[in-house]
C-alpha cells in the first residue's frame, strides 16, 4: 500500500513546476495521468541535450511513475473527452496561460459543478489577480523579480541565478503541500477547492530568514558571495589544494575551531566572542581563518573538524554526490526499465515511510504511451472509437 493509492490526478500542465508536483504525488501512490497534446507533448521532450533513446533528462527528471496519455483540447471532442476523465477524477492541475481553462468551459467554477469533490489546482507565474495577474512565468525571471538574484553571487560581482530551478521546484513542492491540505480538508467537508499557487509567492514564501531581516530592520539585504548574512564564520574557505565549506553555527563551535587552528586565544578576543561580534567584525576574522586554512590540504582540516564536531563538507560535483556512498544507500539513485532506452537511472524519493513507503514504480512515458490503455478502462471507448480519436487527431 501506498500513501495516496486510489487518488486520482488529472496533469495538465508542462515545463517543471507542474509535473514536479505531480511526481510527488505519484510517488507517493496517486494514479497519475499526464495529458500532452498530440505530436509534440511536454516542451522539455525537445529540452536537450543529453537524451536516452530520444527521450530527454530534462523531461525524464519530472515525469516517473505517470500515465501518459496525448488529446487534442483545442478540439470539441477533446475537450469533451478530458471533461469526463475529470468527472472521476481527485484532483486536476494546470499551468495554462490564465484563462486558457475558462475559454474551453474547463476552469474551476464549471468543473466543481460537474465534480464538487474536486481539488483544482492551478499554478501561474505571479497568482490568479493582482496588477501582474497574467504575466508569463519563468524561474529565471522570477529569481530577478523575487529578489533572489540580489543575494546570490560574489559580493562584488553581478547578480547571479541559482544553478538548478530554485523557484519552479519549490512551486511545486508548495502547490504538491497545498494539494494534500485540500484532501484533507474535503475528508473533512466532502467539498473541494480551488489550490492557487504561483512562482513569485513560493519565492518571497521562502525568502524566509532575508526576508524577515529585511522586514525588522528596514535595510536592503546585500550579497555575501559564499558567506551568511547573520552567523559568522559560515562559508567556504580555501586550503592549500581545494575549497571546502565550514559552518560554525554557535560560539562553542567557534571556540572549538580556534583550538583546531592553533589559536585558542581568538575565542576569547572580545571583537569574536559571540556570533553578534563576529558578524560585526567578519572583515577582520575571515582573512585571520583564512591565512591557516591555506596552511594545510582540505581533507585534513576536514578530518580535523569531523574529530572535533564543527560542521564542514567537501565541495562535491555533482557526478560525485550521484555516486556518493550515503546517497547511494538512502536509495536517491535508482534504476527502472525503460520502453525504448532499456535501464535508466533517475533520482530517488526524498521520503522514507515506514509502512507505506513511497517508491519509483516505471519510468516517465514515452509520449501518448498509455492513451489507448486509458480512454478503454477509464471512459470504456471501444478499439473502434479510439482508432477513430486517432485518426481524426483527436488524441
Amino acid at each position: 500500500m501506498l500513501p495516496l493509492d486510489d487518488l486520482l490526478v488529472i496533469d495538465l500542465s508542462r515545463v517543471l513546476a507542474g509535473p514536479y508536483c505531480t511526481m510527488m504525488l505519484a510517488d507517493l501512490g496517486a494514479r497519475v495521468i499526464k495529458v500532452e497534446q498530440p505530436g509534440t507533448g511536454d516542451d522539455t521532450r525537445a529540452w536537450g541535450p543529453p537524451f536516452a533513446a530520444g527521450e530527454s533528462a530534462y523531461y525524464l527528471s519530472v515525469n516517473r511513475n505517470k500515465q501518459g496519455i496525448t488529446l487534442n483540447l483545442k478540439s470539441e471532442r477533446g475537450r469533451a473527452i478530458l471533461l469526463d476523465m475529470i468527472k472521476q477524477a481527485d484532483v486536476v492541475i494546470e499551468n495554462f496561460k490564465l484563462g486558457t481553462m475558462e475559454s474551453w468551459g474547463l476552469g474551476y467554477e464549471a468543473l466543481r459543478t460537474v465534480n464538487p469533490r474536486l481539488i483544482y489546482c492551478n499554478i501561474s507565474g505571479y497568482g490568479t489577480d493582482g496588477p501582474d495577474a497574467g504575466k508569463p512565468g519563468y524561474d529565471f525571471i522570477v529569481q530577478a523579480e523575487g529578489g533572489l538574484m540580489s543575494i546570490t553571487g560574489p559580493v562584488e560581482g553581478p547578480p547571479t541565478k541559482t544553478g538548478a530551478s530554485l523557484v519552479d521546484i519549490t512551486t511545486g513542492m508548495f502547490a504538491a503541500n497545498g494539494i494534500l491540505a485540500a484532501l484533507y480538508a474535503r475528508h473533512r467537508t466532502g467539498i473541494g477547492q480551488r489550490v492557487d499557487v504561483s512562482l513569485l509567492e513560493s519565492h518571497v514564501a521562502w525568502l524566509a530568514n532575508v526576508g524577515e531581516s529585511c522586514l525588522v530592520s528596514g535595510e536592503r539585504p546585500h550579497r555575501h558571495g559564499n558567506g551568511h548574512p547573520t552567523i559568522v564564520p559560515y562559508q567556504t574557505f580555501r586550503a592549500n589544494d581545494d575549497y571546502f565549506a565550514l559552518g560554525v553555527g554557535n560560539d562553542a563551535q567557534f571556540r572549538k575551531l580556534c583550538g583546531v587552528i592553533g589559536h585558542p586565544d581568538l575565542a576569547d578576543d572580545a571583537r569574536f566572542t559571540a556570533n553578534p561580534s563576529r558578524v560585526r567584525n567578519r572583515s577582520e576574522l575571515i582573512p585571520l581563518l583564512q591565512t591557516e586554512f591555506e596552511k594545510q590540504t582540505s581533507a585534513h582540516w576536514l578530518e580535523q573538524f569531523a574529530g572535533a564536531g564543527i560542521p564542514a563538507g567537501q565541495i562535491k560535483n555533482i557526478d560525485e554526490v550521484l555516486t556518493d556512498p550515503q546517497v547511494l544507500h538512502r536509495q536517491m539513485v535508482v534504476e527502472v526499465p525503460h520502453p525504448t532506452a532499456g535501464t535508466i537511472k533517475l533520482l530517488g524519493v526524498p521520503y522514507k515511510f515506514s509502512d507505506t513507503p513511497a517508491s519509483v514504480r516505471f519510468a516517465p512515458p514515452l509520449l501518448g504511451q498509455h492513451t489507448n490503455e486509458v480512454l478503454s478502462a477509464m471512459l470504456g471507448l471501444s478499439a473502434g472509437e479510439i482508432a477513430n480519436l486517432h485518426d481524426t487527431g483527436v488524441v
